[in-house]
């Protein structure tokens, strides 16, 4: 039987923010960008959420929901600084640790002998320690699996330990609303509902082929997670998947020649960031328009085998062309990057 913990920092960069000003902790905060720059937010505060302040919210409507906002600047150092030091605390627990961010990670702790194997008692210690050694909350989840650990840890922030114990799990699973399932976003929610389908129950007893029907693998995806199946292993290196930059401009550029006009200073920041890997072998390149009205498109196209090298700044070009042209109106982002391969596609196996 395998213990999951999912460790999840409460409103991580405000709460770094609250540690430095004290006087901030009982009044609305939020980490992000100026609204003269188009800003979004990174996260705020509990105070700030009441407001109905959320992440990515854009900065205008958060200050027009919240007038009295106190919105501070992101200092990533900082926040990495902070990081560090609640990862080595996990390290400490256990070597089995997979960070997805700054400020969450899960933990394999099924070898684990300390707190005789108990995942419970464990989860206790990392919430007192990180709360001593760093001043910040954790909220942990623990369950069987990845999947229930991460449900669990946001059952009840802050500072929250849910535990979905083996006896327990099945019926947590069968009243959980399927919008907790990973992947359902609002269309999909609403695909669902027109299904009838609106917990996990619902998504048990409704046929296998009717899911893969209407949702492709997806559905089989759904029918495992309603089933509470979830056999990913906790990954100590993460596979990086992609390469990209991208830039949100304080003004909307007007059409398609001022987009590539901006296109060099992109390929100069992706070139950048591309020249920090070990030469990875490349499978497609991409470019990524959000328009006035926020609508995004994305346009990629596949690069020859084994390419190590980034394309060229004319084929970036064309595409940029062809996503303009989904559109055809003011452009408020821009971005640009390429996939890479997959190490398990790297070598094609024969047959036998």
């Amino acid at each position: 039987m395998r213990k999951i913990l999912h460790a999840d920092c409460d409103c991580f960069y405000a709460a770094v923010e609250m540690l430095r000003h004290p006087e901030w902790r009982d009044v609305p905060i939020a980490i992000g960008g100026r609204t003269e720059q188009r800003g979004v937010i990174a996260t705020c505060n509990y105070p700030a959420r009441a407001f109905g302040v959320r992440s990515a919210m854009s900065t205008a409507r958060a200050l027009r929901l919240c007038p009295q906002l106190i919105l501070v600047p992101p200092d990533f150092e900082r926040y990495r600084a902070v990081s560090a030091e609640i990862q080595a605390l996990f390290h400490e627990l256990t070597p089995l640790v997979e960070p997805l961010s700054l400020d969450e990670a899960y933990l394999d702790v099924s070898a684990v002998t300390d707190f005789q194997g108990s995942a419970t008692w464990m989860a206790r210690w990392l919430k007192e320690e990180a709360l001593k050694r760093t001043g910040i909350t954790l909220s942990l989840g623990v369950a069987a699996n990845k999947f229930l650990a991460k449900i669990a840890s946001d059952w009840e922030k802050p500072d929250g330990l849910t535990v979905i114990t083996p006896e327990t799990s099945d019926a947590f699973i069968r009243q959980l609303p399927v919008g907790k399932l990973h992947g359902v976003g609002p269309a999909t929610l609403a695909r669902l509902a027109r299904l009838g389908i609106t917990t996990c129950e619902d998504m048990r007893t409704t046929p296998l082929t009717t899911l893969a029907e209407h949702f492709g693998k997806f559905g089989t995806r759904l029918h495992e997670l309603a089933h509470g199946i979830d056999e990913r292993p906790v990954r100590v290196e993460r596979e990086r998947k992609s390469i990209s930059v991208e830039h949100t401009f304080d003004h909307d550029l007007p059409d398609l020649p001022a987009c590539l006009e901006r296109l060099p200073a992109l390929l100069e920041r992706l070139t950048s960031r591309h020249a920090r890997h070990d030469q990875p072998v490349l499978a497609k390149q991409f470019v990524k328009i959000r328009f006035s009205n926020f609508e995004s498109t994305t346009l990629e196209s596949l690069l020859p085998a084994s390419t190590t090298t980034l394309p060229s700044a004319n084929s970036f070009a064309l595409l940029m062309e062809q996503a303009w042209q989904r559109g055809h109106r003011p452009v408020r982002l821009l971005g640009v990057g390429v996939r890479l391969k997959a190490r398990e596609d790297a070598q094609q196996l024969g047959l036998f």
